[in-house]
């Protein structure tokens, strides 16, 4: 009987969609976890804001760069092998960054941060893997789905900071450890691959190449990097942008952070929804342009708990919609048998658009003035290259006939 309906959900999309989703989630909590104990670490060890904005960014580098070949490896062993090994990487790096936090070491603790990176790699896995499992006029529903597991952001920066007061430090770590096991054994036993996929066993040198050759990689690269990399350096750096400019404590800053994300997990979906539906160019283009002018709007600091709170909830949306809208158009326009490998390099430009700016914050950050302003204005003035580029040389031409699978 177990035997029976462990069969029947591995040939369920809806129940590998949802089960993808999960694993990205919790990975996605383990991925963001230094970001909303920047501020106790930030105190305890004395850092400075330079220091501070390099400890958030280290898991972002790794979790960006290791993309491309997990993308590429996905190819040739399918989602449920992939997923199982980028939750099972993630606990030592995990249990070494409890470690390293607890001994007060901010060298250790940033090289345990880096390690910690391999869980941001889930993205290149459950992109090609639920693009597998649904046709093509379906697939910015799928992978806006999928893409809602960035939720794991909004969880991280809720209950991380209150796990650590209500069960302390180590606790917290080992109970997200705990539930990285708990999904990669569900995952093993449950998760299936889609009765078209096929391995690929192309060499990888050769096979990123031919990826890489590919025009539409690379656009798409610049635009996910622009509302992917937007998002996540929000999300890692907001709490620290809350405490200087706000002057939040650490709850009340993961509080907002969690808000943030939610908003743009939300939006997600329904901008992989509305790709299907209108196009995804459209959805771009309105992305874009929203967020260059709340970029420009937060830097005015709105002052009061609701024009603020308004300004960056319609930022997160505009940057949650972006994302879903990004993705529906790689899905159309990228080949069918080189999903994973661009799915891999673009998921990898979106982690590196995260990346640079807590940097860019953190060396830019007036303290005489408590300012933001260069970092604010930069995203703004991206943003509306980004939109000008959407307009003028992104178009859309999808690679198979509306329906089909792959």
């Amino acid at each position: 009987m177990a035997e029976t309906l462990r069969e029947r959900a591995r040939a369920s999309k809806g129940f590998n969609l949802v089960l993808a989703t999960l694993s990205s989630v919790v990975c996605f909590w383990a991925w963001t976890s230094v970001a909303p104990l920047g501020v106790r670490y930030s105190l305890d060890l004395e850092l400075t804001s330079t220091q501070a904005s390099i400890l958030v960014a280290m898991p972002v580098f790794v979790g960006s760069i290791g993309r491309i070949p997990v993308g590429v490896l996905t190819d040739r062993f399918g989602g449920p092998i992939m997923f199982t090994a980028v939750l099972l990487g993630t606990v030592p790096a995990l249990l070494l960054v409890a470690l390293a936090g607890t001994l007060g070491v901010y060298w250790a603790l940033v090289f345990c941060a880096l390690l910690l990176g391999v869980a941001g790699t889930v993205f290149a896995v459950g992109i090609p893997f639920v693009s597998t499992w649904y046709e093509l006029s379906r697939r910015g529903f799928a992978t806006g789905i999928f893409g809602a597991g960035m939720g794991g952001t909004a969880l991280s920066a809720f209950f991380t900071p209150r796990f650590v007061t209500w069960f302390g430090y180590i606790p917290t770590h080992l109970i997200l450890a705990g539930l990285l096991v708990a999904t990669a054994v569900l995952v093993r036993t449950c998760l299936g691959n889609a009765p078209s996929w096929v391995s690929n066993t192309q060499p990888f040198i050769p096979k990123l190449l031919s990826a890489a050759k590919l025009g539409v990689t690379w656009q798409m690269c610049f635009l996910y990097g622009v509302v992917f990399g937007g998002f996540v350096a929000f999300s890692t750096y907001l709490p620290t942008y809350l405490r200087d400019i706000y002057d939040f404590d650490l709850t009340a800053a993961g509080t907002r952070t969690a808000g943030f994300a939610v908003a743009a997990v939300l939006l997600r979906p329904v901008g992989g929804i509305l790709a299907d539906r209108i196009g995804p160019k459209p959805v771009v283009i309105a992305s874009l342009a929203a967020v260059a002018v709340l970029a420009w709007l937060v830097n005015l600091r709105p002052d009061g708990e609701i024009p603020a709170g308004l300004t960056f909830v319609a930022m997160a949306s505009a940057l949650g919609l972006g994302a879903g809208g990004v993705f529906a158009w790689l899905g159309r326009n990228a080949p069918p048998d080189k999903v994973g490998s661009v799915s891999g390099i673009v998921s990898a430009a979106g982690g590196l658009g995260g990346y640079f700016p807590p940097l860019v914050m953190g060396a830019t950050y007036n303290a005489a003035d408590n300012s933001y302003a260069i970092g604010l204005l930069l995203l703004a003035g991206t943003a509306a290259v980004a939109l000008v580029f959407t307009i003028v040389a992104v178009r859309e031409h999808p690679t198979q006939p509306a329906g089909s699978s792959r």
